[in-house]
């Protein structure tokens, strides 16, 4: 059984702001989003030296926030602004930040979770709700979710009705395409033909009472390893579709009562900031890195560094590991 304490974990990097995704490469480098006053991306690099990439040029959003983020072949980012004027942006390694994609289906992208792209070169991207105001999707009745695909013959909507969609990526066969439903409480699969175009959903697997998907990544044995917020859990999901808890970094109490106001319709961001104060910081992302691809690295919404650990299991090789 994969069990974690508190003493397996280290620390790297200092005065992040909201790290919620990481990114680790072949060469040892790490790179987390970032959401100061100028957002952009953090490159904590293998020689121990921490970089600023940051939207200095270009059409910068007001109030822009990086979220999820995909590494792309020329060193550049495609970054999901969840801030309130939403869309995809291009970041440039000098600082220019260029709009991707701003509207969809003759709609204006409201504020994006996650950015994927894939070994085709597609990119996938998951949108948790059109709700300006994001609280009112914090509902486990609510399902306007969806997931944007962007490739060779455009953009479109090829998933919708998700209980608040969030971390998306192809599983290592890249014939299915994985989505977290934090709201849904699930984590759904889509079969992907040869065209780009999806199938049936089917439900993957139900998380237990008191998780909170987010992220999630796969390892080699078939593994999904999966970050809650407010509850602050690892929790892996095995091929057979049983779970268990790898660390439980929550406060019971805090988990209590969002759990009931969850049950109740009643969820609020207030319920969501209060596992900021977790070890993890309240943990929103997981990726594999290192050499072997056994050390962990976990992305939060409120720790200014990033957690480390070191896991008997690999992760995949992931689309951006050689860039």
């Amino acid at each position: 059984m994969i069990s974690l304490s508190k003493d397996d974990f280290s620390f790297i990097g200092t005065d992040l702001i909201r790290p919620e995704c990481v990114v680790a490469t072949k060469k040892g480098d790490l790179f987390a989003s970032h959401a100061g006053k100028q957002g952009g991306i953090v490159k904590l690099a293998n020689s121990g030296g921490q970089e600023f990439i940051l939207a200095k040029h270009g059409d910068i959003p007001e109030g822009f926030v990086p979220n999820g983020f995909a590494l792309l072949p020329d060193g550049s980012f495609l970054i999901a602004n969840v801030g309130d004027q939403g869309g995809v942006y291009n970041l440039k390694r000098d600082g220019t930040l260029i709009p991707f994609l701003l509207e969809i289906e003759g709609k204006i992208l409201p504020a994006c979770n996650f950015v994927y792209r894939d070994e085709q070169e597609r990119i996938w991207i998951s949108v948790s709700t059109w709700a300006k105001n994001r609280d009112e999707s914090f509902k486990k009745d609510v399902a306007d979710g969806f997931v944007i695909l962007v490739d060779g013959r455009g953009s479109r909507i090829v998933a919708d009705d998700i209980g608040f969609a969030n971390e998306t990526k192809l599983d290592p066969s890249g014939r299915w395409l994985y989505v977290n439903e934090t709201m849904g409480r699930s984590i759904c699969r889509y079969p992907i033909n040869d065209k780009g175009n999806l199938g049936l959903r089917e439900t993957y697997a139900d998380y237990d009472v008191g998780i909170f998907p987010d992220g999630f990544d796969f390892d080699r044995k078939g593994g999904i390893w999966c970050t809650s917020v407010v509850s602050n859990r690892l929790v892996r999901i095995d091929p057979d579709g049983s779970q268990i808890s790898v660390f439980d970094g929550g406060d019971l109490d805090v988990v209590n009562r969002a759990e009931k106001a969850y049950q109740n319709d009643v969820y609020t961001r207030d319920h969501l900031v209060a596992g900021n104060k977790s070890i993890l910081g309240n943990c929103a992302s997981i990726g594999f890195g290192g050499l072997d691809l056994k050390t962990g690295f976990i992305g939060s919404l409120a720790s200014d560094k990033i957690v480390t650990f070191r896991s008997p299991i690999a992760g995949v090789v992931p689309p951006h590991w050689n860039f």
